[in-house]
């Protein structure tokens, strides 16, 4: 770890004056310099109004496209803005012209709105949903593809990193498997841009969904989609708006390119500051990020499983920055609360987020402390010992 370095990232971060933060993986803090964008541009719209604010950023606006893109391995024409991974996921989703008897191929980590769209889109249509089975390591198997992939394919779903827990799926080996296939490959990717490397070639992926609030440490209400140029001409999206569809020579046509998907009424101010956000992120590094966060996640592992009554639950060969256990007679929920009146952040994930994989584990309720690469050893032991004080106290209720 590079000490000055962190020193930097954790003066540039104001939250930490206040929190002791383990859910990066829910929503992480933002940097000073993205609040200072998000902060001038509102103040912009106070003082000149909206339109005209957005008038005097345009170029700025323009150029977040280029920093997406970047950071995705894309052309800037296949990225767009978003409200969020969900509701990018989502809009895609709906976008495909589906016939009855296409099939869906899923992994069994599949975050629950995901699996709620997908079920409602199968009963709706006459789709097959299924589930892709699990290597030994809880990943999802890519060599299964070769039994079950045919043309009638539609979508292959995979939750790359899943939210209750270190796992990583092989999203790029599962491309592999589909190259040349008429399956739309379309990856979640919210826990994932901004903690490790992302090149949508290398993945092969068809479509892709990331979070602002989350490892990028943009604001909330902001997210990223890629569309490949290839497959666009495939997509239709449930509705449109002036920008997206314009009047052209008679008629409304859909603009070529994945901005097709974005709502008018994103603000210009949260396109800015998850603009800076990726920016941020690039200058440190990609590949900086990921060592200080897997150095961080396996720290925090090896500390937990000392502590008496603590099982950590994380699967895969290779984890991310989602450190996932849990307390014997203490319930996630309860843990997540009592952290919390401390000044202590962490997530807790029930079955009702991640159902398949939470049932087909045995599990009800999973505590998340999920670190990121300006989190430090000192907190980590705030953490511990203040888990460890609670673990006495067996009687919750």
């Amino acid at each position: 770890m590079n000490r000055p370095a962190l020193a930097h990232w954790r003066a540039q971060t104001p939250g930490l004056q206040h929190v002791c933060h383990f859910n990066h993986a829910g929503s992480s803090l933002m940097p000073q310099p993205v609040l200072d964008v998000l902060q001038a541009q509102w103040q912009r719209e106070a003082e000149r109004g909206g339109m005209e604010a957005a008038a005097s950023v345009a170029s700025a606006v323009d150029a977040t496209y280029q920093d997406a893109a970047r950071l995705l391995g894309a052309q800037p024409d296949e990225v767009a803005f978003s409200t969020g991974a969900g509701a990018a996921w989502g809009r895609l989703v709906a976008s495909i012209r589906w016939q009855a008897g296409d099939r869906i191929l899923i992994g069994r980590q599949e975050w629950a709105s995901n699996l709620a769209l997908l079920q409602d889109l199968s009963q709706r249509h006459g789709l097959s949903l299924e589930v892709l089975p699990s290597r030994d390591d809880g990943s999802v198997d890519p060599d299964a593809l070769s039994t079950v992939l045919d043309d009638r394919v539609r979508l292959v779903s995979l939750t790359w990193l899943p939210a209750n827990g270190g796992l990583i799926n092989p999203a790029a080996e599962i491309g592999q498997r589909l190259r040349g296939s008429r399956a739309l490959y379309l990856i979640d990717a919210a826990q994932a841009v901004g903690q490790l490397p992302v090149d949508v070639n290398e993945l092969q992926c068809d479509l892709l969904v990331a979070a602002g609030r989350k490892y990028l440490r943009g604001p909330r209400g902001s997210g990223l989609l890629y569309v490949r140029r290839e497959r666009l001409a495939e997509l239709t999206p449930p509705y449109g708006n002036v920008q997206t569809q314009p009047w052209r020579e008679g008629r409304f046509d859909w603009i070529d390119s994945a901005r097709r998907f974005e709502d008018a009424e994103l603000a210009p101010a949260i396109k800015l500051a998850l603009g800076e956000a990726i920016r941020y992120a690039l200058d440190i590094g990609l590949d900086t990020i990921l060592l200080c966060i897997d150095q961080q996640a396996q720290a925090l592992r090896q500390r937990l499983a000392t502590l008496p009554g603590v099982t950590v639950h994380d699967l895969g060969l290779q984890r991310s920055g989602l450190v996932s256990f849990t307390v014997d007679s203490l319930p996630a929920s309860v843990l997540q609360q009592r952290l919390r009146q401390q000044g202590i952040h962490i997530g807790a994930n029930g079955v009702a987020y991640t159902p398949l994989d939470m049932q087909a584990r045995g599990l009800h309720e999973l505590a998340r402390a999920s670190v990121s690469y300006y989190s430090s050893d000192e907190e980590q032991h705030q953490l511990y010992h203040a888990i460890h004080a609670l673990i006495p106290q067996g009687e919750y209720l």
